[in-house]
């Protein structure tokens, strides 16, 4: 048996309907006799009992049909007893038709099971119940049809749930048509409810939902790897569960299903045994793959820009974030328009209104598009509104340092440490999206202007970054930037690395930069030490105030070129002296 979802033919498939007596059969029916196919239909009036798996009547009239044709028949039975489809496949397998209408979810079955023969009395093949396994049938069974044509033994398996020595499903042990199990239906309800255990105890809190993280490596797998627990930690920041991690090394992406047909059928399975309801993949994924996957898969598909996006809307508080956020994903939305349903494209007309028309999918791409325009119109005032505060500072002399860095590294801890502030701190991805400036004063009554930024992250969308340009352009008056790196993160290099690749993206890579050490308090001194001689870098712990003199004597230097000679404590006098919003 070769049990492919949504299988379609056209030179060797042909269906009868039979509106009287309801009977669908599909496949190949192409050199049958007349006799023949009104065997198949007979079998396709028939009733299995819905707590047998097959009656042994109908098990033997398949196995005679099938012998007489020299083709594999099945058909498919629902909970009720009812036979929903006859299938006459090759000799040597039956390719079942599309399915996608049949309920199937997380926490149960398809609610059909496959009854088919096979004419070499050969068992179920686990390439059969991979291919099975996609469709989450309730039940498969094989029937070995003997050289007379009579039924020998059957073979049947079932899925289970994932358990360290399983693949996900049971085969049972070959017995005979009149053998088989009686109790059909408690079997099926238990595996459901089992399943549903499964998800449960994956996804405990309320409103959550479970996802298998994919990423495919095409570079080093040390990579692969950080990049992964970098998705992990996004996905738990906007509320997803990471029940696994799929890694795949290929030398390049699979241009439709990312990371191609075999491994997608694979993380079906895994996703009906975890429990899983989404697959996150670590890409952007273009909108045909988007709409390919989730055809395939039948679940819910998200990629790396979706989820940070979702971030920047959970956190996003203040009205300016939720213009920028919401420009951002009108932008992604637009492209990915096509991916609804096919209703969206019928014609607006009808009686009174025939004709070309406008499209429902026009419509909505034209009022996206038109959003857009008026979001960025907004954006502008906003950013002539930072201008104008900006030139205010100017007016007054003021010097600016910009805190940036890599998402949660320990600006906005370090802001309010220096400035004795109340800025909001949170040991999450993006707790930051408004830009705050605040006063630090040092001696000889000069006056400094500290404001924190958004994070950075790698593969940033670039939706977001435009629709933060407002946000960005507070950094570009900057006299000093303070780059502040979490060195107690094993790849803290690599984010430096990171971040130094897309300051020049923001045009802001010619501006005098601090390299700030943060966390040394859970890093050995000496680590620390040899660090910072290696990078050039400035140590500190953005909660012990007692740390930043190296800091201050560096912001100091570089921005009045000469040394902080006094021992005045600068952080016990400064104060947010000024408006929040500076």
């Amino acid at each position: 048996m070769r049990a492919l979802c949504r299988f379609k033919t056209t030179a060797l498939t042909r269906t009868t309907d039979r509106r009287d007596d309801l009977i669908k059969i599909h496949g190949n029916l192409h050199g049958l006799k007349a006799s023949q196919i009104k065997m198949i239909e007979r079998i396709g009036r028939r009733r299995v009992s819905p707590d047998m798996v097959i009656t042994p009547e109908i098990g033997r009239r398949l196995a005679h049909v099938s012998r007489e044709t020299g083709r594999q028949t099945g058909i498919l039975v629902d909970r009720s007893g009812q036979i929903d489809k006859v299938i006459v496949g090759t000799a040597k397998g039956i390719f079942l038709p599309d399915m996608s209408s049949d309920k199937s979810g997380l926490a149960r079955l398809r609610g059909v099971r496959l009854v088919h023969t096979h004419l070499k009395e050969e068992p179920v093949s686990d390439e059969d119940l991979t291919d099975w396994t996609l469709l989450r049938l309730d039940w498969i069974a094989a029937i070995e049809v003997k050289s007379d044509g009579e039924s020998g033994l059957v073979h049947s398996a079932h899925l289970v749930p994932h358990t360290a020595d399983s693949q996900g499903w049971e085969l049972s042990e070959p017995v005979s048509l009149y053998d088989l199990r009686p109790d059909f239906l408690e079997t099926i309800e238990a595996l459901e409810e089992e399943f549903a255990s499964v998800r449960r105890a994956a996804s405990p809190a309320e409103g959550q939902e479970c996802a298998i993280l994919v990423h495919v490596a095409t570079g080093s797998y040390e990579s692969a790897r950080e990049s992964i627990e970098e998705l992990r930690e996004l996905a738990n920041t906007t509320g997803i569960v990471p029940v696994d991690i799929v890694i795949q090394k290929r030398r390049k992406v699979d241009p439709r299903f990312v990371v191609g047909r075999g491994k997608l059928k694979d993380l079906i399975g895994l996703s009906m045994r975890r429990g899983a309801e989404m697959i996150v993949f670590d890409i952007t994924l273009s909108p045909g793959q988007t709409r390919a996957i989730a055809d395939f898969t039948e679940l819910k598909v998200l990629d790396r820009t979706q989820v940070i996006l979702d971030i920047f809307a959970q956190r996003a508080t203040s009205t300016e974030a939720k213009i920028q956020v919401e420009l951002a994903q009108l932008k992604y939305m637009l492209p990915r328009l096509g991916e609804k349903n096919t209703a969206m494209s019928r014609l607006t007309g009808g009686i009174g209104g025939r004709g070309p028309g406008e499209t429902k999918l026009e419509i909505n791409r034209r009022r996206v598009r038109d959003k857009i325009h008026r979001l960025e119109k907004e954006i502008e005032k906003i950013g002539q509104r930072r201008a104008l505060r900006r030139s205010l500072r100017r007016r007054h002399s003021l010097p600016v340092v910009s805190i940036v860095g890599y998402t949660n590294a320990g600006k906005s801890t370090l802001l309010n440490s220096l400035t004795h502030s109340a800025v909001t701190v949170e040991n999450k991805l993006f707790a930051t999206l408004n830009p705050a400036s605040r006063r630090l004063r040092f001696p000889k009554e000069r006056d400094v202007i500290v404001t924190d930024t958004v994070g950075l992250i790698r593969d940033l969308p670039p939706d977001l970054m435009s629709a933060f340009r407002a946000t960005f352009e507070e950094v570009h008056d900057a006299d000093l930037l303070v780059h502040v790196v979490d060195v107690a993160n094993p790849n803290f290099e690599h984010r430096v690395d990171e971040v130094n690749r897309i300051l020049p993206q923001l045009e802001l890579d010619q501006k005098t930069t601090i390299l700030l050490f943060n966390k040394i308090d859970l890093v050995p001194p000496r680590t620390v030490s040899n660090l910072c001689r290696i990078h050039g870098a400035v140590p500190i712990s953005a909660r012990d105030t007692s740390t930043f003199r190296p800091l201050l004597d560096r912001m100091h230097r570089l921005l009045w070129k000469e040394p902080l000679t006094t021992d005045h404590d600068v952080c016990g006098e400064a104060g947010p002296q000024s408006p929040p919003d500076l």
